[in-house]
């Protein structure tokens, strides 16, 4: 078991609550939506879903896995709840004179597969992601950053995107539909992660300075399924 002395952070919460609020956004306002732009076609959410992957980092560098663990289960508990509500108000019969449940239906709606394959995906990358980044930190001995965050990343987001479109749409899209968005949006976080580098390691610095903390996941117990630390 992870041995993390218990302590309060300043910041901890608000990283949580952060993580938690772009994971929601992405995946009810921006899942629905296929667009092309330059040439790229693309589900609309990749524009913000790859920065729940940067705070997931940022967890795992300044607190440790244990901890982001626990900010992965409360994102995935809220995807759930998320998913709940939806069902339960699309399900309500409209009223008379409101004329909008189809349009509400296309934007809020999601078949079970859908929800299946998001849920499936969020968890094993979430995880894969931070598990690669506490690892690559102790062989780097806590040097090259950007090569934890950006190699963490690779292997997250490719873990995501290899179960979560195949396992949602094929045979429902095109094959090739599937393939391109699907590499497509791989690209895409992979360059965010890339793009966002010195940001994340101003967040980081501030972190560890502010929160005097800077983990070594050294006797850590890597299993996803607790909320223990």
């Amino acid at each position: 078991m992870s041995h993390i002395r218990r302590r309060l952070y300043k910041y901890y919460d608000l990283v949580m609550a952060l993580f938690v609020t772009v994971l929601l956004c992405s995946n009810v306002i921006g899942a629905a939506k296929v667009c092309t732009v330059w040439g790229f076609t693309f589900g609309a959410g990749v524009l913000f879903f790859p920065i729940s992957y940067i705070f997931n980092d940022v967890l795992t560098e300044v607190y440790g896995y244990a901890r982001a663990r626990k900010v992965v289960w409360a994102g995935f508990g809220a995807i759930v709840f998320a998913s709940f509500m939806s069902w339960v108000v699309l399900t309500l019969p409209p009223a008379i004179g409101w004329n909008d449940q189809r349009a509400y239906e296309t934007v809020f709606g999601q078949t079970p597969r859908i929800v299946f394959a998001s849920l499936t995906a969020f968890f094993v990358g979430e995880f894969a992601n931070s598990y690669v980044l506490a690892k690559m930190k102790i062989l780097t001995s806590g040097r090259f950053l950007w090569s934890r965050t950006i190699g963490s990343t690779i292997v997250g987001e490719g873990v995501d995107s290899l179960v979560f479109y195949p396992v949602a749409f094929i045979g429902v899209w095109e094959n090739r539909l599937v393939f391109t968005v699907m590499v497509s949006n791989y690209v895409i976080k992979v360059l965010w992660e890339a793009i966002v580098t010195p940001v994340t390691y101003r967040v980081v610095g501030f972190l560890k300075s502010a929160e005097q903390e800077d983990y070594y996941d050294v006797d850590t117990d890597f299993t996803p399924f607790s909320i223990e630390v």
